[in-house]
């Protein structure tokens, strides 16, 4: 067994009990850095496996920023467990029959979708129209295949990712009866005369009897 092969299986097994953790930990701070370690360790699959934009990708987006976010949320938010645990067992039946269908799913596409395939073999060199060699670039060639062959199916995603970006928004703008917030364009166009305004009142007590009281 060469030094690949003993990466793989080694990033293999901490991918699984750190996916396995993710659903198991009670703490929901534990369950998001075992998520983050995960992926950390799929990304150095994906380098092994020479598809460098990915593991690049999967290190910037997922653990950089997405990740990240979830950690902040989960730590910023008063997550009650005994509350969460209400009902587990009551949903516990259509949620494992759900998982299994998934996984059957999965295995079906895996077994069928590899099965006598050939390894890939990358490109070591490519000609330009000059006829000089340049270096491949799987990154390129990934750019490429995305905006010509694939690309409807990459608009399409865009646009449900746009549509879903801007419902998200639309459901949480909205107004708070409990919020003290003032307006900049109030604050900007006010008066003096809308600052402060004289009321006239009738005196408790007349001046004279207070006079004699003093005296």
């Amino acid at each position: 067994m060469d030094a690949k092969t003993g990466f793989f299986y080694l990033f293999s097994v901490v991918l699984l009990f750190a996916a396995f953790r993710v659903i198991t930990a009670r703490n929901p701070v534990h369950a998001v850095l075992n998520l983050i370690l995960a992926f950390s360790q799929a990304a150095g699959i994906w380098l092994l496996l020479k598809a460098e934009f990915l593991g690049i990708t999967l290190v910037l987006v997922y653990l950089g920023a997405v990740m990240v976010l979830f950690l902040f949320v989960v730590m910023m938010l008063d997550i009650r467990m005994d509350t969460v645990r209400q009902g587990f067992w009551k949903h516990f039946p259509l949620a494992a029959l759900v998982g299994a269908i998934i996984a059957f799913e999965m295995a079906l596409v895996l077994m069928g979708g590899f099965r006598g395939m050939d390894e890939p073999k990358a490109v070591a060199t490519v000609l330009d129209a000059a006829g000089q060699v340049v270096p491949y670039s799987n990154t390129k060639a990934l750019g490429k295949l995305l905006y010509t062959q694939y690309l409807y199916p990459v608009e399409i995603a865009a646009v449900i990712l746009l549509v879903a970006m801007i419902a998200a928004i639309a459901l949480t703008l909205r107004k708070r009866k409990d919020s003290k917030v003032i307006e900049a364009a109030e604050q900007v166009y006010a008066r003096p005369a809308q600052r402060m305004r004289l009321v006239k009142m009738a005196p408790t007590r007349k001046p004279a009897q207070a006079q004699e009281e003093k005296a």
